[in-house]
């Protein structure tokens, strides 16, 4: 079950690690408008087609710790593709399109094959293909064009907050000044008592995108804590991409509650 953890929360944030360089010290950050901040975060949207990445992951819980490698790919606005590996085994694989989530692992013998339920499930928020897919680009998870939101300065980085309190649900949303990318974003659930952190701290100039170099991820389900820090091997852009997926005969399909 710890390789369905791992990928499942790998879809929840891409990056951190290295420090990027947000604003030298001394220097004062401008205060400028929530609607000038919003504006600029969307002008730097990821504009490939293609995405051939692969990456080590180091994952832990308060029962156990793995590490393993990761091949992941995206094909913008249609499909997102993970298989994760160790020593050159071959552990689990994901395959998300915008209407179908997908999932095997070998160990167990156990597959899912549904809609974003799984993925809901573990984060305690409804979540789609876009919401995935900004994630995992160092986009804001919701459209922050059709909300009401107020900002402001913290840490030398732009905060961005609802104008309208939720007691149950809270999000966050902080904004790197040099390329208005996410730094960290804060998904809140207080009935649920989950909260997961994923923070964008590093990222690269590839190709003229602003691309996440790293991910630390941090997800509180209750009392159980989760952490999950991941390294880039490689990035590629606009790669011919296949995405193969096949669930093997006789695994135990995962029934949620």
């Amino acid at each position: 079950m710890k390789y369905l953890k791992i990928i499942v929360i790998l879809f929840f944030g891409f990056t951190s690690c290295k420090s990027s360089k947000n604003v030298a010290d001394g220097d004062v950050l401008e205060a400028i408008s929530t609607k000038k901040i919003i504006n600029n975060h969307y002008n730097s949207t990821f504009n490939q087609k293609t995405i051939d990445a692969k990456l080590n992951a180091k994952y832990s819980d308060k029962k156990t710790s793995a590490s393993v490698t990761i091949k992941l790919r995206i094909e913008k606005d249609k499909t997102i593709w993970m298989s994760a590996t160790k020593l050159g085994f071959p552990l689990a694989k994901v395959l998300i399109t915008p209407t179908r989530v997908s999932y095997y692992e070998k160990l167990q013998g156990t597959f899912f094959d549904g809609d974003f339920t799984l993925l809901s499930k573990f984060l305690g928020t409804e979540l789609d293909y876009d919401k995935v897919q900004n994630i995992l680009l160092g986009q804001a998870i919701l459209n922050l064009k059709k909300g009401d939101y107020n900002s402001k300065i913290d840490d030398k980085l732009y905060e961005i907050y609802p104008k309208k309190d939720n007691e149950l649900f809270g999000i966050l949303f902080f904004m790197n000044p040099d390329n208005f990318k996410v730094n960290r974003q804060e998904i809140r659930n207080e009935e649920k008592k989950q909260l997961l952190t994923v923070s964008y701290s590093g990222y690269k100039k590839i190709k003229g995108e602003q691309f996440p170099e790293n991910i630390a991820i941090r997800a509180i389900d209750n009392t159980n804590i989760t952490t999950i820090n991941i390294e880039y091997n490689s990035v590629e852009f606009n790669e011919k991409l296949t995405f193969p997926f096949e669930i093997p005969n006789g695994y135990k399909e995962i029934i949620l509650k």
